[in-house]
């Protein structure tokens, strides 16, 4: 049984002192659910103010980036050893980050590496654009982003990693894929791949989440699918009412 996992992407969104109050809100409303692992993924100028808000708790913290190299002259970057300790997640290649900030298959894997490195717990983003699920690419192009990112990771280390598949043009535009097309891109393109690169054992051990719009009224039904296992969230997360909503959803 694969453990559902809720993680609310904040992105460029709340102040420090936001975020406490946010994240003190979520608490109290989660603090009886055990069956379902909440993550919140505040942005880094709240990360320490928000691990205090949640410490004795169930819920999880992550970062939203990080750099592969320890320390070094990469000024504006944050690494993997400033993040340990204080996080348990990080998300990384999301695809604002693909998109905007250029992150590829390689530097992507470059950065799961370095997480782990680390006792750090990536969620890996991968996700198909409108043209390429109009031209019915989507199964080779995700197949192609998992091959490169778990590029020389044992089945170890790869076990360790949560798969966030979040199409690109569900993000943020209000459209979602159906729940049922989503299922079988995570069954053929996401797991089929980690078949060949490990095992099916591996592969049905692994989580992976659907992103994409994905809100109180629609969670459930994703959900219910058999190789969905949560969702990583970014406008629903921002209130605590929606994002517990979804926690709830996932039971």
């Amino acid at each position: 049984m694969r453990t559902p996992i809720i993680a609310g992407n904040w992105k460029m969104h709340k102040t420090a002192a936001e975020a406490v109050l946010l994240a003190r809100e979520i608490r109290e409303a989660v603090i009886n659910i055990d069956k379902v692992e909440t993550v919140l993924c505040p942005p880094f100028t709240a990360l320490g103010a928000v691990e205090g808000a949640i410490a004795d708790s169930n819920i999880g913290l992550g970062a939203q980036n990080l750099y592969w190299e320890e320390q070094g002259a990469y000024t504006g970057e944050v690494s993997p050893l400033m993040l340990a300790g204080l996080c348990d997640y990080v998300i990384i290649g999301h695809s604002e980050r693909r998109q905007y900030f250029g992150e590829t298959d390689e530097t992507v894997n470059k950065k799961i590496k370095a997480a782990l490195a680390h006792d750090l717990k990536p969620i890996v983003c991968v996700g198909e654009n409108l043209a390429q699920n109009e031209a019915g690419e989507t199964n080779s192009f995700v197949g192609s982003q998992i091959k490169g990112a778990f590029a020389g990771l044992s089945a170890d280390d790869a076990s360790k990693i949560v798969v966030a598949y979040e199409p690109i043009w569900a993000i943020g535009t209000g459209r979602t894929a159906e729940p049922e097309g989503a299922n079988e891109i995570i069954a053929t393109s996401i797991r089929g791949t980690l078949t060949e690169l490990y095992s099916d054992e591996l592969a049905q051990k692994i989580r992976v989440q659907y992103g994409g719009s994905v809100k109180p009224s629609n969670v459930e039904s994703f959900m219910a699918q058999p190789d969905i296992d949560g969702a990583l969230v970014g406008g629903a997360s921002l209130k605590s009412d929606s994002f517990v909503a979804l926690v709830k959803g996932a039971l």
